[in-house]
């Protein structure tokens, strides 16, 4: 599936961990409207929020603007946009878990209009939900990305454990600081911004919806993503929950991540930790 705005929250932490923006909360040099390079087609925007020069990081991912992520993935380059995309799984054919999915892409030779596009999760950007989970977990573990595992231990018939199933480091995407930026951004998405219907009482959850549009001219009903994580609040604990979902030829009228996905995540979320 395309993951749309979901992408977004690789297209800050690339941009933070190459330094292209360094305080999350201050003024980027994202101009309004924003010509994706060597066309005259401007990257449009789905709110009026976004419609302005200068954004901050914070405030685009909250209002999920596509002009300035679109913006600043391009200024973080192709070569750092690939790293980070792939330190998430992306681009990995052989991301067994132990049943093979199929291979979640992030192309590696585009011009910088594609790299626009890609940059906010569309054009040839396509992700499973596992890979965009592999996402939300790596930011809430400090980022750290941990290879996926479906098998928690192997037991006889009696109950008794043959084999436990060890936790197996699969990359490191980010700096423990770099990984606290885009928590914040996060959970700000789901406080003030698009997120908010992953709300949980009792705990900390940061998310990012995503709408992506699919089909020839855009005419298939568009995917409602979510992604997400949670820990109880005050808690300094690495959240013991990732979430990602994807909603798929909804026949609902609000067809956004935030109507549709965030919900569902919010349940999963809450069913964890015993909400």
């Amino acid at each position: 599936y395309p993951p749309g705005s979901t992408f977004k929250v690789v297209t800050a932490a690339a941009a933070l961990a190459s330094g292209v923006v360094t305080d999350p909360d201050a003024p980027t040099a994202a101009p309004f409207p924003y010509v994706m390079p060597g066309t005259t087609t401007p990257l449009v925007n789905d709110t009026a929020a976004c419609d302005r020069p200068g954004l901050s990081l914070d405030a685009a991912m909250t209002a999920s603007c596509n002009s300035v992520l679109g913006y600043l993935g391009v200024r973080t380059g192709l070569d750092r946009m690939v790293a980070m995309a792939e330190d998430f799984g992306f681009n990995d054919p052989k991301l067994d878990m132990p049943v093979r999915p199929v291979r979640s892409n992030f192309d590696t030779g585009m011009n910088q209009s594609q790299l626009a596009l890609s940059s906010i999760g569309q054009f040839d950007t396509a992700a499973t939900p596992l890979v965009m989970a592999m996402v939300a977990a790596g930011v809430a573990n400090d980022g750290t990305v941990m290879r996926p595992q479906l098998v928690d231990r192997l037991t006889r018939s009696d109950g008794t454990t043959v084999e436990l199933m060890k936790p197996q480091v699969y990359r490191k995407a980010m700096t423990p600081a770099v990984a606290g930026q885009v928590r914040k951004l996060m959970t700000d998405v789901v406080e003030n911004g698009t997120g908010g219907n992953a709300r949980i009482a009792g705990a900390v959850v940061g998310g990012k919806t995503g709408t992506a549009q699919h089909g020839v001219d855009n005419s298939g009903t568009p995917y409602a993503w979510f992604i997400s994580w949670a820990k109880p609040a005050g808690s300094d604990v690495v959240p013991p929950v990732a979430v990602a979902v994807v909603v798929a030829d909804s026949d609902a009228t609000d067809v956004t991540g935030g109507a549709l996905a965030a919900p569902i995540a919010r349940s999963v979320m809450r069913a964890v930790l015993g909400g």
